[in-house]
C-alpha cells in the first residue's frame, strides 16, 4: 500500500512539473515574445492539467504534489510522520524527473535555469501564494478540492508577482529547465523559505477562522 502511495506522489508531482514546464515551454514559442499570452497559456494548462491529476492520484496518496501540504497533513494527522520524509523524497525526484522530461519532448539540453527570480516583491508573492493555497486545501470541501485548489492557482498566477510556485517541490523541479517556467537555483532556497512562512501564515489563518459554520 505505501509503495502505490509513493509511486502515486512521485507521477502525480512528475506529471505537475511535465504540465507546467511543457505549457510554457509550448506557450514562449508560440507567443511571438508576448509574455501576457505565454503567462495565459501556461496558466490555462496548470489548471486543466492540476484538477484532473488531483482527482485522479488523489484517492491513492492525497496527491499532494508538495511538501508543504504534506508537513500539514503530517501535523493534522491525516499523514503519518514517519511517511513524510518519503513523501518529500519522491516528490521531489518526481518533480526534477518532470522538468526533465519536459526538456526531453522539446529538445532543450539538461541543464539549470538562468531565470532569476529573486527579489522582495517575489518573495512576498510567494508567502501569500502558499498561504492562500493552504488555507484553500484546508477549509475546501474534499468533494470540490480539486476544483477550488486549481482555480486558485489559476488567479495566483496572475494576482502575485512569484507568479505562484507555492511549492518547494516546483520551485526545485522548475530550476532544471531554462525555460519560461524556470528558476535560477540561486534564488530557490529564498523561495522556499518564502513558501514555508506562507504554509504557516496559512495555516494560522485556519485556526482563527475556526471550524465552518455553514
Amino acid at each position: 500500500m505505501i509503495r502505490q502511495r509513493l509511486f502515486s506522489e512521485f507521477l502525480a508531482t512528475c506529471l505537475l512539473l511535465v504540465i507546467v514546464v511543457g505549457s510554457g515551454i509550448m506557450a514562449e514559442r508560440l507567443a511571438g515574445g508576448n509574455d501576457a499570452i505565454a503567462l495565459l497559456a501556461n496558466t490555462l494548462a496548470t489548471v486543466g492539467g492540476l484538477y484532473v491529476l488531483i482527482e485522479v492520484f488523489g484517492p491513492v496518496s492525497g496527491a499532494h504534489m508538495n511538501p508543504a501540504v504534506s508537513v500539514v497533513m503530517a501535523i493534522r494527522g491525516d499523514l503519518a510522520w514517519t511517511r513524510l520524509p518519503a513523501y518529500i523524497a519522491v516528490q521531489l525526484a518526481g518533480a526534477a524527473c518532470g522538468a526533465w522530461l519536459a526538456n526531453a519532448m522539446f529538445d532543450l539540453p539538461l541543464g539549470f535555469s538562468e531565470k532569476a527570480r529573486g527579489g522582495a516583491g517575489p518573495w512576498l508573492g510567494e508567502i501569500v501564494a502558499t498561504a492562500g493555497l493552504l488555507l484553500v486545501v484546508l477549509r475546501a470541501p474534499s468533494s470540490r478540492v480539486a476544483a477550488i485548489v486549481a482555480a486558485y492557482i489559476g488567479a495566483a498566477y496572475w494576482f502575485t508577482s512569484s507568479t505562484s510556485f507555492a511549492n518547494p517541490a516546483a520551485a526545485f523541479g522548475r530550476m532544471f529547465s531554462d525555460s519560461f517556467a524556470g528558476i535560477a537555483p540561486a534564488d530557490v532556497p529564498a523561495f522556499v523559505a518564502a513558501q514555508a512562512l506562507g504554509a504557516a501564515l496559512g495555516v494560522s489563518i485556519h485556526a482563527l477562522l475556526g471550524k465552518d459554520h455553514g
